[in-house]
């Protein structure tokens, strides 16, 4: 049977429509994870994704933080002054 453009063209719009519903999604994040933050990607302090081993001790390294007194927290866990402050 040969193939014409009909068929051709079906085909590809199932595979896409497939892809969107089938979880083509999950390529695009890997995907979007290595664009560099000044064109649009991740910024370097974003959490790891759930579900990495990198996320599992990032969790437990903020569960170790937030047990601390508050007085034993290093500088980075203070909130940035806002702009209105340093108007003042």
């Amino acid at each position: 049977m040969p193939t014409s453009a009909r068929h051709i063209v079906t085909i590809v719009t199932v595979a896409l429509a497939g892809c969107g519903l089938a979880g083509c999604g999950t390529i695009a994040a890997g995907v979007s994870d290595a664009i560099p933050a000044a064109i649009g990607g991740m910024p370097a302090d974003v959490p790891p994704r759930p579900g990495t081993a990198k996320y599992d001790e990032y969790m437990r390294e903020r569960e170790r933080k937030r047990l601390l007194p508050a007085s034993e927290r290093g500088e980075e866990t203070k909130p940035a002054p806002s702009s209105q402050d340093a108007a003042r």
